[in-house]
């Protein structure tokens, strides 16, 4: 993480001879094209408190420009680079929309701007297609996926082997557990419309309910700089467990077996910082 280390209060840096008065660092904090998002707002205090300053603004604000020095206009930079760059959020558009944010992120990093997380680490987990496969690349405990374009390849895949089996389709992309459903006939199926013309679909692994029975849970595991700093327990009686979906979370001390598959979830796709989800089956 970039550190700005305060000044020895028993001597002042201007009376230091022939020392420069360390410059505080810049750090772009990328977020929602509202503003309103209240985890950018406690990672933007965070940071002050370090000493660091904070410009907040948009992807969509940004621009790649070569009549600049550096080839990209970031606000509040007056043509220079940010000493780092920490990436909230993208905010939803369309495909050419995020292909030029992605660039914007891209750019940064060949410049030699940290960023948290770079573009090719979100590309990776924002599409599920290319996380499975990382994970499946990396040993982890992960459903059986199959992703495929066409309802028609779709259902003759499901016909071939769904037997007593239910499967879990979701949208490559997509979060907050929106159009996630669960299906035991190929009929079932949403249209290629409503798919996108992709369809992401897993063997459905029953996740375990409360000691009463009565609740489905699993975790959220917060992994930051190869490290565990958080973690919480979701409980619901919908088998969905999304706290967008009404859920109740509580805090949780994560066992080791818990914590390992977690770091190496993040080491996967190559993650500075992540939210990862663990379920036990039934």
């Amino acid at each position: 993480m970039l550190e700005s280390s305060p000044p020895n209060s028993s001597t002042p840096v201007s009376a230091e001879v022939g020392r420069e008065p360390p410059q505080r660092l810049r750090v772009v904090l990328l977020t929602e094209e509202d503003g309103g998002d209240w985890h950018a707002g406690q990672l933007m205090d965070a940071m002050e408190r370090r000493g660091v300053e904070v410009v907040r603004t948009s992807l969509s604000a940004c621009a790649i420009d070569t009549g600049t020095e550096h080839g990209l206009e970031i606000p509040g930079f007056s043509g220079a680079l940010p000493d780092g760059a920490f990436v909230r959020a993208i905010s939803t558009g369309t495909l050419e929309q995020i292909t030029l944010r992605l660039g914007i992120l891209h750019a940064l990093s060949a410049s030699g701007v940290r960023v948290w997380n770079e573009a090719r680490v979100i590309e990776r987990c924002v599409d599920k297609s290319t996380a499975s496969f990382l994970f499946h690349r990396a040993g982890l405990p992960h459903p059986t996926t199959r992703v495929v374009e066409g309802r028609e390849t779709a259902m003759a895949y499901l016909s071939g082997g769904i037997g007593d089996a239910s499967f879990v389709v979701k949208p490559l992309f997509g979060s907050q557990g929106k159009g996630i459903a669960s299906i035991n006939a190929p009929v079932a199926l949403p249209s290629d419309a409503e798919a996108a013309h992709v369809f992401y679909m897993q063997h459905l692994v029953g996740n375990a309910r409360t000691e009463d029975g009565q609740e489905y849970r699993d975790w959220r595991i917060l992994v930051s700089g190869g490290r565990i700093v958080a973690a919480m327990e979701r409980r619901s009686k919908d088998w969905i467990t999304n706290i967008r979906r009404g859920s109740t979370a509580g805090r949780c001390e994560p066992d080791e077996e818990m914590r390992d598959l977690a770091l190496r979830a993040a080491a996967a796709v190559g993650a500075d910082y992540a939210g990862v989800d663990l379920m036990r089956d039934a």
